[in-house]
């Protein structure tokens, strides 16, 4: 890659091997599911048509990126009982799973003795780290991009400690 940092899109685009994500907040206020939201809280009925509006982009995405023979995987680290958001994220996994991606739940209790990192992330090809940061109520502030030895360490470690212990989505029950 080049002397600049390369955006999330560039990122996933050029991966070769893997791109892991870990989420470890119960809830999240990001503008652009807000009224899919807001939707599933009235309904408790959730979008999972992988070719909807809201879906499309981000399965077209992960076929992409599974078709260059990239493994993507998803761990959630979630308190129980569970937050209404996370029952909402919960009701839309099968999309991620039908688009290629691995999806593991790890309950809150269960990650006590683990080394994690403050924030959410990305990590591509255990060489770039694309950091999430948010405000309390779970709003987006922006990305971090960096790749440095040892943000990647520190993730590499994180997210493999948590999969060893997470429970599959098919497994996991809220």
């Amino acid at each position: 890659m080049s002397s600049t940092v390369p955006t999330f899109d560039e990122l996933i685009a050029t991966c070769t091997r893997s791109a892991v994500h870990l989420e470890m907040r119960d809830s999240y206020g990001v503008d652009d599911e807000a009224a899919d939201f807001e939707r599933w809280r009235a309904t408790r009925e959730r979008d999972v048509d992988p070719a909807s509006a809201y879906w499309a982009p981000w399965v077209d995405l992960i076929g992409r990126t599974r078709a260059r023979g990239v493994t993507v995987r998803r761990a959630r680290i979630v308190s129980e009982p569970v937050t209404e958001y996370i029952r909402y994220e919960y009701a839309g996994t099968p999309v991620n799973v039908a688009a290629g991606e691995l999806v593991r739940w790890l309950p809150r209790r269960r990650a006590s003795d683990l080394a994690l990192p403050g924030n959410d992330f990305w990590l591509f090809d255990e060489e770039w780290v694309h950091w999430n940061h948010f405000t309390g109520d779970g709003a987006s502030t922006g990305a971090e991009i960096v790749n440095s030895p040892e943000a990647t360490k520190l993730c590499a470690s994180a997210f493999e400690a948590v999969w060893d212990r997470a429970v599959p989505h098919d497994q996991y029950e809220i």
